[in-house]
């Protein structure tokens, strides 16, 4: 015979540990499919129709993208449209925002992501545009035990969480100077990729564990190179800027393989393979 006389303290208590264990249920649950709802999402986005114009203005701006091939500009489209769409413009010092100056940006930004990683500068909200160079304060040590404050012109900066910031005239002054080796977008977004965990040390999130060790190895003896270079007054491809940290190492490495990849793969073929598996494009097919 069942006893029904069951204390009411007990069936509260199991009525609240079943919705509990519901509430964990419906978490989990959405942990496990937002990933999916959101690659659908974004799957949508691409399919849509790219716009003649827009396509006008990537093809005045983006000097290379006429040599990518069928494939990669139907990726990059799709990317950019993506891009566009999670990605928040903001206009500084009155500066009006145009779908030039984002197409532009996301042009070059989304040629980072042809490896189909998937992953769309995740920690980013807003990318913040200036007229021009601007102008920011800065702590610095002058000393063991003093800081000073100094104001400091810049062209971008990428902050490790939510901003981007650049200046339209020197993203203008990119696009007209492809072969130089110097692109403000490609350098701070490869820093947004460097900061993806957290760090900014020149290492981005790799695919496998076992690319760490090759990455270290080939990063650190060609950052010394430069270092060397730099000390010694060598003339390098790679600019002495990037002899400043590892982090700016990457960014510099970066401009260079895209905007001069025959120089770099002649000086520095490690390197250059290296970022080629990385970014999964060669762009010295681009310019041969």
């Amino acid at each position: 015979m069942t006893n029904t006389n069951i204390p009411k303290d007990y069936q509260q208590s199991m009525g609240a540990t079943i919705i509990i264990f519901l509430i964990l249920g419906l978490i989990v649950t959405a942990i496990l499919i937002s990933p999916l709802l959101t690659k659908q999402r974004r799957n949508q986005i691409k399919r849509r129709a790219f716009p003649p114009f827009w396509q006008e203005i990537i093809a005045n701006n983006l000097p290379i993208y006429h040599r990518l091939t069928t494939d990669e500009r139907r990726r990059l489209q799709g990317h950019i449209q993506v891009f566009l769409v999670e990605k928040q413009f903001i206009g500084c010092q009155g500066l009006q925002v145009t779908a030039e100056m984002k197409l532009t940006i996301a042009a070059f930004a989304c040629l980072l992501l042809l490896n189909e990683r998937e992953e769309y500068f995740p920690k980013l909200r807003s990318i913040l545009i200036y007229p021009s160079t601007y102008v920011v304060n800065e702590t610095v040590a002058t000393g063991d035990y003093f800081l000073a404050e100094k104001r400091v012109a810049k062209l971008g900066e990428s902050w490790s969480r939510d901003q981007l910031i650049l200046s339209w005239a020197q993203v203008q002054e990119d696009t007209q100077h492809w072969n130089d080796g110097h692109n403000v977008v490609l350098h701070e977004f490869a820093h947004q990729l460097d900061q993806e965990d957290g760090k900014a040390e020149g290492v981005p999130i790799l695919p496998q564990k076992s690319d760490y060790a090759i990455w270290a190895q080939v990063m650190t003896a060609e950052y010394q190179r430069l270092c060397h270079d730099v000390e010694n007054g060598f003339h390098a491809v790679i600019d002495s800027y990037g002899a400043t940290h590892p982090a700016e190492f990457f960014a510099v490495a970066t401009e260079t393989f895209f905007e001069k990849p025959l120089e770099l793969l002649q000086q520095h073929p490690a390197l250059y393979e290296l970022l080629q598996r990385y970014y999964q494009v060669n762009p010295r097919q681009w310019v041969e």
